[in-house]
């Protein structure tokens, strides 16, 4: 018999009527006084459970003193007995470490094959989206980025409204006067708060202005929407779309609101008229084209879509290489401008669906006007406190307007005069003088704003912040 603890003949064999082992009786002794448990087997064992085993020995002799060979001899017996306790102790727990460690290891390597496949597959997902098209269409490729066209076409009557449309407005542009009542700069400078409400709606961010009627439409992150009569100081209409509202604006009489589910609902007098549907995702931000027929929703799906409001169908669906924040169209109709999260502004033909040039900006790209000189587009990148102006002709940056505080939205009045800002640090005017060439700033006010309009005859300007709607106007 061997000891399972020292491997050597026990002087004092017990063994365990657990797992049967032979051991030592005061190395097991000692072991259990301190672990509680089978060197073994692991198992909970006790002095209880140890049987002593009879067998042949050789009687001790009395013990000695420490001054003699013998003495000597006991006491390494003793330090031998310790060493083995602990080296057997000390073998478990390689083992052990060993087990754990193989099998952490097992784990990372499975651990790192998951992460690789995820994200090849991420990458994969990411580079299809960037390309995605509904439908098949032909590939078509603006300064190097990758798009493609849905099948569809704009039908024949929008292709000739958007070529009538041009042709009227392209030709009358340069000759149009200046309206007999429209604001002048002695007017903008006089600009003081005559109104200030409660804005109604919690998280508005957008506000769309009906200058003719004098009517502004507003809605929030409840999912609900509403019109305010300026003249009336008071909510004439209110609706429900059932998520929060992301854009606003007039088209005639009807009232158009976007949403962050995707969907467009299209309200008259109060009634919902149409649901218009296509985007992945939240609608950033819509526009009317001049016809007053089209209607051009961006979203962060990377896609544009314009749709016939006569028939509250899909006209055209157009993906680009990156989600897109915001949207306006020429004042001739022809052009469609599209801000990207990338930096870029987008332009594309408005019949085909394909891009006519890219403007590179310095940021995510918040807000576009372009001016009814049909020339320039004003530009806005996310948390800067500069207005870039860029020039369609020389398809370049001409100007950077400076006005001391972040800008958020950026609006041309209908003559091309006067630009509006909206900023956390108050609103702006810029206003361009065409026979002095000249560009001054008659209103610099302090009244914080998310998003500006202007009223009739540019002798209002609406803006809205989180809690407030104040109207400005000379007294």
């Amino acid at each position: 018999m061997l000891c399972a603890i020292s491997g050597e003949a026990p002087h004092e064999p017990v063994a365990s009527t657990k797992s049967g082992n032979v051991f030592e009786k005061r190395l097991i002794s000692a072991y259990i006084a301190e672990n509680g448990k089978d060197p073994v087997t692991g198992e909970v064992l006790t002095i209880d459970d140890l049987v002593d085993l009879k067998s042949s020995r050789t009687v001790r002799p009395r013990p000695p003193t420490l001054t003699s060979i013998p003495s000597l001899l006991s006491v390494f017996q003793n330090e031998w007995d310790g060493l083995a306790l602990e080296t057997f102790t000390l073998r478990q727990h390689l083992t052990q470490t060993r087990q754990e460690l193989s099998r952490a290891l097992y784990e990372h390597d499975a651990a790192v094959r998951v992460i690789t496949r995820l994200s090849r597959e991420r990458d994969e997902a990411r580079e299809a989206l960037s390309k995605f098209s509904v439908g098949a269409g032909a590939g078509t490729t603006i300064n190097g980025d990758a798009m493609q066209v849905d099948a569809q076409e704009l039908s024949e009557e929008l292709v000739t409204k958007v070529k009538t449309t041009q042709e009227t407005l392209s030709k009358t542009r340069r000759k149009r006067a200046v309206p007999k009542d429209w604001a002048t700069p002695d007017n903008i400078q006089a600009f003081a708060p005559i109104m200030k409400i409660q804005n109604p709606y919690e998280g508005a961010r957008t506000i769309c202005v009906d200058a003719a009627n004098d009517l502004v439409l507003l809605g929030g992150t409840e999912g609900k929407a509403g019109v305010f009569s300026i003249s009336g100081n008071k909510m004439t209409e209110e609706f429900s779309v059932g998520s929060p509202v992301t854009s606003a604006l007039w088209a005639g009489g009807k009232a158009v609101v976007a949403t962050s589910t995707g969907t467009i609902k299209v309200f008259e007098n109060g009634t919902e008229m149409a649901t218009l549907s296509g985007h992945a995702g939240e609608v950033s931000d819509m526009a009317l084209h001049p016809s007053g027929e089209i209607l051009a929703s961006v979203g962060v799906d990377k896609s544009f879509i314009f749709y016939d409001l006569q028939t509250s169908t899909q006209a055209l669906q157009v993906g680009t290489t990156s989600a897109l924040a915001c949207a306006q169209f020429h004042p001739d109709g022809h052009l469609f401008a599209a801000g990207g999260v990338d930096g870029q502004i987008k332009l594309f033909d408005v019949i085909t669906g394909t891009g006519a040039a890219n403007f590179e900006t310095s940021g995510p790209v918040e807000a576009l006007s372009f001016s009814e000189n049909g020339i320039w587009l004003a530009s806005v990148v996310q948390g800067s406190a500069s207005i870039s102006i860029w020039d369609l002709r020389k398809l370049e940056q001409i100007k950077v307007f400076e006005v001391g505080g972040q800008v958020s939205d950026v609006r041309w009045d209908y003559t091309g005069q006067f630009l509006a800002t909206a900023g956390p640090n108050g609103v702006t005017i810029q206003q361009y003088s065409k026979s002095a060439k000249t560009w001054s700033e008659p209103l610099k006010s302090a009244i914080p704003a998310k998003a500006v309009g202007w009223g009739a005859n540019a002798q209002k300007l609406v803006a809205m912040d989180s809690d407030v709607l104040t109207v400005l106007a000379s007294s």
